[in-house]
């Protein structure tokens, strides 16, 4: 049998707390607890909360990203390959009922900051490498500017995580970013790219 070792552990249950119900509601005691370790044990892989934190940040995104380069190398047609990250991104942040992003830019503007840095790059590379696939197979028209629509489409997401803008109540995180993604999308496609953008939201839906 395989066992993880006891730092991503705790690393996997603080993301699954932290997603849940926010960075700044967990305590380390709520955390050891979950864990069957006393706060002691947690104290000695983490010296501080803050640490802890940072390090579950990181750990999560590098999850992500992990899982984002997998779905890119299948190589799958752009427009199928967007779904797919999506897809994986809502499965994979599936407890983020809080919004753990605003209160680590309140409580914790230092890893916050550092975060959405590699967020930006990251979704920014993805969405440019995305594009011109799409406009070298001819799914996306070849007049689209790819450094506009790479940047716009990282505020967009931003955006979206706006609970003003887009209360939780009135606009359910899953159905938002279905809609934004075919907005997105519709706003790029060439005739062989709608077909295939239809084609897959008639035989997934």
């Amino acid at each position: 049998m395989n066992f993880k070792p006891l730092k991503e552990k705790i690393l996997q249950k603080s993301a699954e707390k932290f997603l849940t119900l926010g960075v700044k509601s967990v305590t380390m005691d709520e955390i050891a607890s979950e864990l069957g370790m006393s706060k002691k044990t947690l104290y000695t892989h983490f010296s501080t909360k803050t640490e802890l934190i940072n390090a579950t940040t990181h750990y999560v995104f590098e999850e992500i990203s992990k899982g984002i380069n997998e779905i890119v190398d299948r190589n799958k047609n752009p427009i199928e390959e967007h779904y797919k990250i999506k897809n994986f991104a809502l499965e994979h942040l599936k407890y983020e009922k809080s919004s753990p992003q605003y209160q680590l830019q309140k409580y914790y503007p230092k890893i916050f900051t550092e975060i959405r840095k590699k967020q930006q790059k990251l979704m920014e590379d993805l969405i440019r490498e995305n594009l011109e696939k799409g406009i070298k197979e001819g799914y996306y028209r070849e007049e689209i500017s790819i450094p506009f629509i790479s940047r716009i489409y990282f505020v967009e997401m931003i955006g979206l995580k706006d609970r003003d803008l887009f209360p939780a109540d009135e606009f359910p995180v899953p159905g938002l970013i279905e809609e934004h993604l075919e907005y997105h999308l519709r706003g790029i496609v060439t005739n062989k790219g709608l077909t295939t953008l239809k084609n897959y939201l008639q035989n997934n839906n």
